[in-house]
This record gives C-alpha cells, structure tokens and sequence, in this order.
C-alpha cells in the first residue's frame, strides 16, 4: 500500500533525525567525561564537583531526550500515530465493508498473531459474559436481549 509505505519512510527519517540529537548529547557527555578523567587530578575539589554537575546535567538531558521521543507515548508514538492511524482507519473501512456485502460475521487479519479486526455485532455477547461473572449492568443485558428478541 503506498499510503503506509510513504508514512514509514517518513517516521524512519524523523526517527533517525531524533536519534542523530540524541547521539550528539550522548557524545558531549562521552567528551566531557573523557576530559573530566584525564583532568582530574589537576582539579580543585570545586572544580571537580562543577564538572561532575556539568556531565550528570548533560547525562540527564540524554535521558530526557531518549524518553521524549522513543518513550511510552513519545513522539516516535504520537508520530506513528498521526501517520498510521489513517491508513489503519481506511483499513477497517474496507473490511467492514467487504465483511457486510459478504455477509461474513467474523474476519481475523492472519498475517501475525490470530486477530480479530472485524465482527458482526449481533455477535457480540459481553454483556452476557459480564452478567454470568456479576460484573454486567443486569437493566442493559436485558435490553439487549429484547433487541435480539425483534
């Protein structure tokens, strides 16, 4: 599909510009230590103390740019997100579709793990599982046991 080839071509490059930024702090903090080790004897205590604040700011800066943007809901997902979501929508719009003018009730996307993407919601019975474990609202799984009943 061009749309998805487009979109991870594009959050490749972005990908690969935010670890570039990342890759030059972590060099800075590599630099900075190196010279912090080769000059410490040559330090005064505050001095050294300056330094060391110096490398674990900088090392901490790395951290926080990593975690901005490859951590749980960083940019790298936020953009994926944006990217992706669309395609995934036209996707589900097509098998939806497809599934109705068949008349198919279940569909399962096989390329990975066995996955669910599609099903008929007359097919649907959480509620009656909720109930049966004391977890359903009893007032909606008997409308909708009305509904089934039309």
């Amino acid at each position: 599909m061009p749309d998805y080839k487009q979109a991870s071509s594009e959050l490749g490059s972005q990908s690969q510009k935010w670890q570039t930024e990342i890759e030059t702090i972590r060099n800075e903090v590599d630099k900075l230590r190196k010279e912090y080790m080769a000059e410490e004897v040559l330090l005064t205590e505050d001095m050294k103390k300056e330094r060391q604040t110096t490398i674990a700011k900088k090392d901490k800066d790395a951290k926080e740019a990593q975690n901005k943007a490859f951590g749980f809901e960083g940019l790298y997902f936020l953009k994926k997100q944006e990217l992706v979501k669309p395609i995934q929508d036209k996707i589900f719009e097509a098998v939806e579709k497809v599934s109705k003018k068949k008349k198919i009730a279940i569909m399962l996307d096989k390329a990975g793990d066995l996955v669910m993407i599609y099903t008929n919601p007359a097919h649907d019975y959480t509620d009656f599982v909720l109930e049966e474990l004391g977890l359903g609202d009893k007032d909606d799984t008997v409308n909708d046991k009305n509904k089934d009943k039309k």
